[in-house]
């Protein structure tokens, strides 16, 4: 047998404790204190009249919300203004990003568009009365009040400024995003809404809801005219028409095609130990691919419709064999599959449609345990910056701890208006814990981005979306599934739909090849380090295009070594990732490629800092240069963040680099300048846009890939030097690597 140079796994073996300090000077403000109260004054005046003009039921327990624009100098946790917003009595709801131009900037330089973070503050009306009267005696010196020099603006949101695309007639079922604060309070701050509307003649919502955060998404059937009351109540946030559920078509219509009869596998999966769940249309009692999928109906789904039923076929299809070479047989399905349907109507048909489903799917990952699930439907909906849908939320929260991948399908919208983003990624795609995933248009070289597939950017944290893309057909080269009526033949189709069940199929490959040895983020982690490259820009195609086959994941180049490390961090801990190469003098150059994994909570009602985790990575390249004399720590270069394609300057230098949940990135050296290299990580946690003090632990997954041309034996040089720490990962199920 061939000599396999599989995975080094046991990189944790290596890591180790440091103590790192940063330190800086004073913070130069970009206002005076004398400037800051005099700009806030006016402000705080208006703010004072507008709360006073909201009726009374409007303010639940006379509370009102203000919203606070900071300076873009003040983004960072470190600055938020805490203690000024305790000493007023206002508390802190929520967040999200704004884009504007600062009257003024530190050190004299020019103002320039940039984002920022707005904050929604909770409070009694006469604190803001109070704060209004009381500036102008105002003294410099104390912390409370000294960081009035953050503020950029102070206003009170307008009833109208909460409507996002409203009808102007007829009957709407209407999408309400409500602040709720505490979870506690949530109950309460319902209640009040409802006797709000009641007092209004306005229908109270529907009693199917979801909360997330400090947020509750609720369903209210009214008139059109009557979205401007609803939003008058100062809790509400956001009020929409209630999107579609995206019509589970294929993006392309495949035509003069005959269809091609096949011959499926007799063999079983090669392992039955991996859970893994598709949601979906449903497929059809007694259809042959029911040996390797289990038909399963969500609680309250009512009848099966032919179309989804065809199109969760498809998807199922698309899990269990990847595309299909007609040419080929078709391969042995990794494992065994639950395809729940959570789809029944005609698609339009049942207007409350997008919270059953969304409801049908919470309940089963709340009942059911899976490690892996895919999703290729959801709101006709494109991401928006300043807001997270209750989609996204819930499913985030499920996929916050790591215990479940996740491959979402991006969306056919790719070619619609840019000019209005009706092109971007769709709700779920933005979860930042789950694989956002697009489309290529052929399954081999020369590849694009296929046209329907949804751009980026995400939401920034999580501003690499699509993370990642596979092939999902084109009218030129059709994505071919199972036949839904008959199982013996091929149906031609496209659409993201299937590419994402194609990419969760290789990260099961990944697991069924070598069992528990590999967590669920290093496969995520894995998935990502080994996307092909490309000079596409990562808008449009993430990191780049899936791996082909299981042996570029698993299996090394001799002149390659790919280390996996799986740990845990705990907050603002520093660790040390030594980066394994040989000993002595290497030839030509190195390339250096990492990525970094992690799951996170978030926090739905603040977009603008979504994830509760970050982590703050030094590059260090060669252990004998030194910063100056005096520093204990070899000198820094930057490493991620700073080289993704088609990005603008403002996104790369973004604070939020720190905050993504997943990076990558691939640079060459001359092999003279690297010297024992390595990467210190540091762990911050934030809750609610300001520092989370708490102990708490976190895993995370680290993939490195080392690689030097004429360095031959580079993968056993590297297996050598660290033979006592490092282990070879042995497969647990002998797999042809190559399908």
């Amino acid at each position: 047998m061939a000599k396999r140079n599989f995975l080094l796994g046991k990189g944790e073996s290596l890591v180790s404790d440091v103590t790192v300090r940063l330190g800086g000077g004073p913070k130069a403000a970009p206002y005076t204190f004398r400037e800051a109260k005099k700009r806030l004054q006016p402000m705080l005046d208006q703010a004072a009249k507008a709360v006073d003009m909201l009726p009374a039921e409007a303010c639940p327990a006379d509370n009102a919300i203000v919203t606070l624009v900071l300076n873009p100098e003040y983004l960072a946790k470190s600055y938020f203004p805490k203690e000024l917003l305790e000493s007023i009595g206002l508390e802190t709801i929520g967040s999200r990003t704004r884009r504007i131009t600062p009257e003024k900037r530190s050190r004299d330089r020019i103002p320039e568009e940039v984002d920022t973070t707005e904050l929604f503050l909770r409070g009694p009306r006469k604190a803001i009365r109070r704060w209004a009267k009381e500036l102008s005696n105002w003294e410099q010196g104390a912390r409370d009040t000294d960081e009035i020099v953050s503020i950029e603006q102070l206003h009170v949101p307008q009833a109208i400024e909460k409507l996002k695309e409203v009808p102007t007639r007829g009957k709407v079922l209407f999408e309400v995003v409500l602040h709720v604060g505490h979870p506690g309070s949530l109950d309460g701050q319902v209640a009040a809404f409802r006797t709000y509307l009641r007092n209004r003649n306005i229908p109270a919502p529907n009693e199917r809801r979801f909360s997330a955060g400090g947020l509750c998404f609720l369903e209210i059937e009214a008139a059109a005219h009557q979205a401007r009351e609803i939003a008058q109540f100062t809790m509400v946030r956001a009020v929409r028409k209630m999107p579609d559920l995206r019509i589970p078509k294929p993006a392309i219509k495949a035509v003069g095609i005959e269809s091609t009869q096949i011959e499926l596998p007799k063999s079983g999966p090669l392992t039955k130990d991996i859970m893994v769940a598709i949601f979906d249309g449903g497929l059809a009692a007694g259809h042959p691919i029911t040996q390797w999928a289990t038909p399963l109906d969500a609680p309250g789904v009512g009848k099966a419709h032919l179309d989804l039923l065809e199109h969760g076929l498809g998807v199922t299809s698309a899990f269990l064999f990847g595309y299909i070479d007609p040419k080929r047989p078709l391969p042995a399905p990794y494992t065994h599959v639950d395809h729940w349907r959570v789809l029944d109507a005609a698609p339009g048909a049942n207007p409350y449609e997008l919270y059953e489903v969304l409801a049908r799917i919470d309940k089963v990952l709340k009942d059911r345990t899976y490690s892996f699930i895919n999703l290729s439907l959801g709101p006709n909906l494109p991401i928006e910056d300043d807001e997270v849908h209750a989609w996204t939320a819930v499913l985030d929260d499920h996929l916050s701890k790591g215990k479940i991948l996740a491959t979402i399908a991006v969306g056919n919208g790719g070619e619609g208006n840019p000019l209005i983003n009706a092109n971007r990624v769709q709700v779920p795609a933005d979860c930042v814990n789950a694989l956002a995933i697009g489309a290529c248009d052929v399954p081999d070289a020369d590849w694009q981005r296929a046209p329907y597939s949804s751009v980026g950017p995400g939401r920034s944290p999580g501003l690499i979306k699509p993370d990642l893309v596979d092939f999902g057909g084109s009218i030129q080269r059709p994505f071919l599934v199972v036949d839904a009526k008959h199982g013996n033949s091929l149906s031609p189709t496209g659409g993201t739909s299937f590419a994402a069940p194609s990419t969760l199929r290789i990260g099961t490959g990944i697991r069924a090849h070598f069992g528990d040895s590999l967590n669920l983020l290093a496969i995520r982690a894995l998935l990502v380090h080994c996307a092909e490259k490309t000079d596409l820009p990562c808008a449009e195609v993430g990191w780049g295009r899936v791996a082909r086959s299981l042996e570029d994941i698993v299996i090394c180049t001799d002149h390659a070594a790919r280390i996996v490390f799986q740990g845990k961090i705990s907050a603002s801990q520093y660790i040390r990732i030594p980066i394994p190469i040989p000993d002595g003098v290497l030839n030509g150059k190195v390339t250096i490629k990492a990525t970094v994994c992690y799951a996170t909570p978030v926090d739905p009602h603040h977009p603008a800092n979504y994830t509760r985790r970050g982590l703050e990575i030094f590059f260090r390249p060669n252990r004998t240069k030194f910063p100056d004399s005096k520093s204990p720590h070899p000198s820094t270069t930057s490493f991620f963040g700073k080289t993704q394609k088609g990005m603008t300057e403002d996104e790369l230098r973004r604070d939020a680099w720190k905050w993504e949940n997943c990076v990558h990135a691939e640079h060459t050296f001359l092999s003279k300048t690297l010297k024992d290299p390595l990467f210190d990580m540091h762990y911050n946690a934030r809750i609610e846009s300001h520092n989370d003090p708490r102990e708490q632990e976190m895993d995370y997954a680290v993939i490195i890939t080392v690689e030097a041309p004429k360095i031959t034996d580079m993968y056993d040089q590297v297996a050598r030097k660290y033979a006592t720490k490092l282990q070879a990962l042995q497969p647990v199920i002998d797999i042809p690597v190559r399908v």
